[in-house]
């Protein structure tokens, strides 16, 4: 088995883990969870979105953090953004780094905002200049393209349409997101091969969720194929909410654990990390999607 001898993970729980709850946490809250995955050797973390406070009020703070944090060295901080307001925020507050989200599904995409994935990608072009002419970097992100709930099986052609799309547009730093949780280890080693051999100039990022219990499974798969970066989120929080069953993401908590048992370094304490889950759970308040937090660590069973 090929793998990699070190990965890098982004924690995503402040992001996408937290959007989904329907507790709206203190900033402070916020503020010391951040802190603590820095401690714990998180070097890229997803703050928040620059979404409409109305519409996605979890993230209504999500200015405040990075001015709190902008001082912070050595630390990739990213925010989701959705239109050229997002943007603007985040230059303001001193984000440096927006991450841009279409789907591959195209049922999904035209449900949402009447428009083909294409379409979505090149209207990015006026955000992507006036991110890149005030010094920000901008990543971009295709949701389901391993499949949909709306049309099944996504074609490899419609995902490099996007991923061809988004080059032109002048992003090449891309992330393939199983936000249907529907993807299988042998689809996502033979996508993610084909996506490195065809584009070797984008930086691949994988974002998995967990809602058929496949996610470390792909996280393996994708690693198989080559790709060492991947998204994963506090005590396994989150999700899609327009998926039935849906499941959280991937435990940033499991992950670590596995890849310490196959000595794939990621610079992260996994001790730090379960204590940081726990206290996330505690604070939302109910079980997450979390086999380290219920079983402990391998290492913790021999005597």
């Amino acid at each position: 088995m090929k793998l990699p001898s070190k990965i890098t993970l982004c924690e995503v729980g402040l992001r996408d883990g937290l959007q989904n709850e329907t507790k709206i946490f203190q900033t402070s809250d916020k503020l010391a969870i951040a802190n603590e995955l820095i401690y714990a050797g998180f070097k890229v973390i997803e703050l928040g979105s620059f979404m409409s406070p109305k519409a996605v009020p979890q993230m209504a703070d999500t200015d405040e953090l990075f001015l709190q944090l902008q001082d912070v060295e050595n630390v990739e901080f990213r925010a989701l953004i959705a239109n050229k307001k997002g943007v603007e925020r985040a230059i303001h507050c001193g984000c440096r780094k927006v991450k841009l989200n279409v789907s591959a599904s195209l049922g999904h995409n035209l449900a949402n905002i009447n428009m083909t994935p294409e379409e979505s990608v090149a209207g990015f072009k006026e955000i992507y200049n006036l991110a890149v002419d005030h010094g920000l970097e901008v990543s971009g992100s295709i949701s389901m393209p391993f499949g949909s709930p709306w049309e099944g099986k996504i074609s490899l052609e419609s995902v490099r349409s996007i991923v061809e799309a988004y080059l032109k547009v002048g992003i090449d730093e891309i992330s393939l997101s199983d936000a249907s949780g529907m993807a299988v280890p042998n689809q996502v080693y033979s996508i993610c091969s084909s996506m490195k051999k065809s584009y070797p100039q984008v930086k691949w990022w994988l974002h998995f969720h967990n809602t058929r219990g496949m996610a470390i499974a792909n996280i393996v798969a994708a690693m198989q194929a080559g790709i060492t970066h991947f998204d994963s989120s506090l005590a396994g929080l989150g999700g899609c909410p327009f998926v039935p069953g849906a499941a959280g993401n991937v435990a940033s908590e499991d992950t670590v654990h596995m890849m310490d048992e196959m000595g794939i370094d990621t610079g992260i304490d996994v001790l730090k990390l379960i204590e940081l889950a726990g206290k996330m759970q505690q604070l939302v308040g109910h079980d997450t999607d979390s086999y380290i937090l219920k079983a402990g660590r391998s290492k913790d069973l021999i005597k």
